[in-house]
């Protein structure tokens, strides 16, 4: 461990846990003062469960447009879809609620709508390193699986025309707030929940062992790999038990600490991997360890869904 460092702290206001969704989502929102809501949601919740519908009971007349068609790996297309959307809506703030996909394509929706981005070519113009103006709408997340990218101030999108991933980011994309609610990750494949855990227990592992660790983020880490390594084989036992889950949440949320340091994680190289196969991005972390049964579906093999 270094014994001289610098620990930068984010964008992101606060995170609440163990509080249901829609009632922590409406607080958030009247603290924040926002009138026109555009929600970014998991299109399987959004037909199959009723947990968009609390999230629009809870908003009241403050939602206003829904968008639910998010491909996995977030490719251009379905960004700028998103954005022109929310765009026409006048959205003062988005809300996510799914996996990472729709976590990453809200980021890059507020990077096109302050930069005038309108068409897939013109992502090109914000893609990194370039520098870009700050996002003026930001975003409220409640993730559906534990890859934790919503405690990142990256996105990754897909470019279909190269078969690429590639990395949009400034400090502003993150989160404002994310809320930890174990209750909607309950519709979440256990395949799928319990993979994206061991992505978060590689980013544990990785900070713990970077040659850039700090005491902040090891501090961190190590307790979210306990909370991981407790809590994921009790889901598994029992997919029911919600503490369970929670302690999952927790620990995928404390696996980025060791970010802040400037520590690189396997998603950073795994979003840079050609993808021309739409390969599963779990291929990049640990995901063939866990004792989880495998999809059998092409529908479900394509990295992480909308959930």
């Amino acid at each position: 461990m270094s014994q001289t460092g610098r620990i930068v702290f984010g964008k992101m206001a606060e995170v609440v846990y163990g509080m249901p969704a829609a009632e922590a989502i409406a607080e958030l929102v009247a603290r924040e003062g926002a009138q026109r809501v555009f929600l970014m949601v998991s299109g399987t919740l959004n037909r199959e469960t009723d947990e968009i519908d609390k999230i629009r009971r809870a908003l009241g007349n403050k939602c206003v447009g829904t968008f639910d068609r998010m491909p996995a790996h977030t490719p251009r297309a379905a960004v700028i879809a998103a954005a022109s959307q929310a765009r026409a809506a006048r959205a003062d703030l988005i809300v996510t609620l799914g996996g990472g996909s729709i976590t990453d394509g809200a980021k890059a929706v507020q990077l096109c709508l302050a930069n005038n981005i309108d068409s897939a070519d013109a992502l090109d113009r914000i893609k990194a390193p370039q520098p870009v103006k700050p996002p003026t709408i930001r975003q409220i997340s409640i993730p559906t699986t534990l890859s934790a990218g919503e405690f990142s101030h990256i996105s990754g999108v897909t470019n279909e025309g190269t078969k690429t991933k590639e990395m949009f980011r400034h400090p502003d994309v993150v989160p404002k707030a994310v809320i930890l609610d174990p209750a909607v990750t309950r519709h979440t494949p256990i395949w799928l929940f319990l993979s994206t855990g061991i992505r978060a227990v590689d980013h544990c592992v990785e900070g713990i062992c970077s040659n850039e660790s700090s005491p902040y983020g090891d501090a961190q880490a190590l307790h979210g790999l306990s909370l991981l390594a407790r809590g994921l084989p009790r889901v598994k036992a029992d997919p029911s038990d919600m503490a369970a889950r929670l302690d999952c949440q927790i620990g995928a949320w404390l696996s980025m600490a060791p970010l802040s340091a400037g520590g690189q994680f396997s998603r950073t190289d795994g979003d840079a991997m050609n993808t021309s196969t739409f390969s599963d991005l779990f291929k990049c972390s640990l995901a063939p360890a866990i004792a989880a049964p495998a999809p059998t579906s092409s529908k479900r093999s394509g990295g992480e869904s909308g959930y």
